[in-house]
């Protein structure tokens, strides 16, 4: 099945359900498939074709979801980014891709300009609430999205299909340990058997109403949509989560049956009486993007004794790897669950070979949600991927450390890179780094992750500076913020005189997060 479809035919099946609720918008299955028709007819006609990555960088909105299933009925492939994706990671995602076309606020026009003029395959932009008429020169080149959107008068019949299950649906990039985003190439097949998973687990169904405050352009948050489409469930549609006590009454106004949410919201709503309110619509909640701390989930199924609780572990190349049952929660707080359906995984020693439970090893994903492969980068994508048990067959090795119970519960022990997983995205140390040491006054600079009970871990940044430069931590920090997204920038800043090597003369980071634990 194409993702596409996934709206399609829940729009033959519910035409006048209501599909998507954001702020005071309600839209019916029709209208989300009409409207998306729509825009994709003008990718079409503004010369997309068939494979044409196409990138998204809006916040959470309808729009946002019109635009996913528009560009997949243009048989292109999407790009989500988030709305707060600074110049520079724009213009390299532009140039990795290959971005045929964009979608990005009007406002941030002015702020990305320049990645525009450098990227040499962008055919066309358009801009999302636009709210002046564009001058005849631009508008060649820029588009305004409003109008195409909105014309009822357009066409909003659906185009041939021209795709097939093994073409790319998506490119979903998530940071790299070089410190540039890696593009995860994800097929349509790819991302229809891990949603047919996930509800399989979840026994989504339409009577769902599945709140959703994650980042689409984070594969936990748009997994959200897809499969709630797939079944023909309601989304409504959060832009972030700012106010605890909102999003409980949401909860209660819509009657939500399902609730994902990362530790760091967990945390936020353990701060209320729960039990003052009543949640007796919610079926489920799942926790992804970091562990959960077993505090809080005890907490959870004590203040929420009627709701099933799933804890989950997944990686962008594969969306999800494991699922803990909610039965299991208390009995096993440790584990990360097992297999999700359809789906075989096993851990390997440093030799390749298969170990035994209890032992630790790599874990190793087998499955057709695997991802196709890194985008444009062969020697990662052969790093990760290896031939597997079957001839001609590819498996994920995930870089990550494992031990398994006789029952085949999976049990995380470490990764074996030193990427860092904070408020349920992934961050490259070396991309922080870069920035620190771009300021003038940098010397040497080291970033490492620390445990920490709402964000999974947070970033810690070791400084020290070139002779008779006087910076402080704030200023530092405001160079950060000029150049990092909001979540990459590190809660702590240390300054320090010199920072520890290894006998090779590189930094020791073992060393200073064990000075972190011993500070703790």
């Amino acid at each position: 099945m194409l993702v596409d479809q996934f709206l399609e035919n829940s729009a033959r099946r519910f035409p006048d359900k209501t599909a998507l609720v954001y702020g005071s918008r309600r839209f019916t299955y029709r209208e989300v498939d009409c409207i998306s028709n729509r825009f994709a007819n003008a990718l079409i006609a503004n010369g997309i074709q068939r494979g044409d990555r196409v990138v998204v960088c809006l916040d959470n909105s309808s729009e946002a979801v019109f635009l996913i299933f528009g560009i997949l009925k243009a048989s292109a492939v999407f790009v989500m980014l988030d709305h707060t994706t600074k110049s520079e990671r724009l213009r390299y995602i532009l140039g990795d891709c290959g971005a045929a076309a964009l979608v990005l606020p009007a406002e941030k026009l002015k702020s990305v300009g320049d990645s525009l003029v450098a990227s040499p395959y962008l055919q066309t932009v358009y801009l999302a609430h636009a709210k002046d008429a564009l001058p005849a020169e631009a508008r060649q080149r820029f588009v305004s999205l409003n109008p195409i959107l909105g014309d009822s008068d357009s066409n909003d019949e659906a185009p041939p299909k021209k795709c097939i299950d093994a073409d790319l649906a998506a490119l979903i990039y998530t940071s790299g340990t070089t410190g540039h985003p890696k593009g995860v190439m994800l097929t349509h097949l790819n991302m229809f058997s891990a949603a047919d998973s996930v509800i399989s687990y979840l026994r989504n169904n339409s009577d769902d109403v599945i709140l959703n405050v994650l980042r689409l352009s984070y594969s936990y948050g748009l997994y959200q949509i897809l499969t709630g489409f797939l079944v023909g469930a309601t989304i409504v549609l959060e832009r972030s989560l700012t106010y605890p006590y909102l999003l409980i009454d949401i909860i209660k106004k819509e009657k939500v049956t399902a609730f994902p949410l990362v530790p760091t919201i967990a945390a936020m709503l353990l701060r209320y009486d729960l039990k003052q309110h009543d949640l007796s619509c919610l079926r489920y909640i799942t926790s992804a993007g970091a562990a959960l701390p077993r505090e809080h989930a005890r907490w959870l199924q004590e203040l929420l004794p009627h709701v099933q609780i799933f804890v989950m572990y997944g990686q962008t190349e594969c969306k999800r790897i494991s699922y803990l049952p909610p039965d299991q929660l208390l009995l096993r707080p440790d584990s990360v669950g097992i297999a999700i359906p359809n789906e075989e995984v096993y851990i390997i020693d440093e030799q390749g070979c298969t170990v035994g439970p209890g032992v630790v090893g790599e874990l190793v994903v087998r499955g057709s949600h695997v991802m196709k492969g890194y985008w444009g980068l062969p020697q990662e994508s052969e790093r990760a991927l290896w031939p597997g048990p079957l001839p001609g067959e590819k498996v994920l090795h995930t870089g990550d450390l494992f031990r398994m119970d006789q029952e085949g519960y999976l049990y995380f022990v470490s990764r074996r890179d030193d990427i860092i997983k904070t408020r349920g995205e992934k961050v490259s140390p070396k991309e922080i780094e870069d920035v620190l040491y771009s300021h003038e006054g940098v010397l040497e600079a080291a970033v490492v992750g620390v445990s920490d009970p709402i964000l999974g871990q947070s970033i810690k940044a070791f400084v020290t500076l070139r002779e008779h430069f006087q910076i402080s931590k704030q200023e530092l920090l405001r160079h950060c913020a000029k150049h990092l997204e909001d979540f990459k920038i590190p809660q702590q800043l240390q300054l320090r005189a010199a920072l520890p090597k290894t006998v090779n003369g590189k930094i020791d980071r073992k060393e200073l997060r064990s000075m972190v634990e011993t500070q703790a």
